[in-house]
């Protein structure tokens, strides 16, 4: 093979290289780039909601108002009066300080007549029968404080399992199936929840206290991966097309 020949057949390998790397460098700075906006999107999700937890409780109808007009009312600390239905509670499969249960989820009944699912705290899962923990089903009027919370208006995921009302075990938190299965109709309970606070119960079951703010935030290490991978790749093309200049001239 002659020099001309290696030289065309080494350009013509160069602009292979090229044409199939620059679409590769192009699509790792895109994905870092927006691993960085997710980032600053977290980040001011985060700061949004410390500073929302922090504020004063608000009296229900205040969330209620809110929510009607489109407001976001997720970890709006709120207070409120009622009376439990500990006889319709429902229970979210859940696990607590490495611990598997239930989340209680008891509808309060308000002055207005109207239910508002509590999400009371944890319960071991040998606890889900509300017989093994009597001294927690406070009766009469209460006063509670806690954070407002939306509910998905779907299955978050197709991996999720579906809720199981005929045994009272809910996956998901649809608040529609959630108060049929209980005997109350939909325009009976309030479309949002609330998560009580720490305050301890009677027994001390259930835990309260169980809202998680803890958001995973990984974005800053997916955007260092992607423009590592994009540096390197553009450190392999200049040795590369250097190592080549060298042979030329060699």
């Amino acid at each position: 093979m002659t020099t001309m020949t290696m030289h065309h057949s080494r350009r013509r390998g160069n602009l292979l290289l090229l044409v199939f790397s620059i679409p590769v460098l192009v699509l790792l700075l895109v994905l870092g780039t927006w691993q960085v906006k997710r980032l600053q999107w977290k980040e001011a999700l985060i700061a949004r909601i410390e500073e929302r937890i922090a504020q004063e409780p608000v009296p229900l109808e205040e969330v209620t108002r809110l929510y009607s007009q489109g407001a976001d009312i997720d970890y709006r600390p709120v207070r409120l009066a009622g009376s439990f239905r500990h006889d319709a509670e429902r229970h979210y499969l859940a696990t607590w300080h490495g611990q598997s249960g239930f989340f209680v989820h008891t509808p309060l009944r308000l002055t207005d007549g109207r239910y508002i699912f509590v999400n009371r705290g944890f319960v071991p899962y040998d606890r889900k029968d509300p017989a093994t923990r009597p001294e927690g089903q406070r009766a009469g009027q209460i006063e509670l404080g806690g954070l407002a919370r939306t509910a998905p208006q779907e299955k978050p995921s197709f991996i999720v399992p579906d809720n199981d009302p005929a045994k009272n075990i809910f996956y998901w938190k649809d608040l529609d199936a959630m108060a049929s299965s209980a005997g109350l109709a939909e325009t009976e309970v309030y479309p949002f929840y609330v998560d009580a606070n720490d305050s301890p119960n009677p027994g001390g079951l259930p835990v309260g206290g169980v809202t998680r703010i803890d958001l995973p935030n990984n974005h800053l290490q997916y955007a260092v991966t992607w423009y590592g991978l994009a540096f390197a790749l553009v450190c392999v093309l200049v040795y590369w097309f250097a190592r080549g200049r060298r042979d030329d001239e060699a």
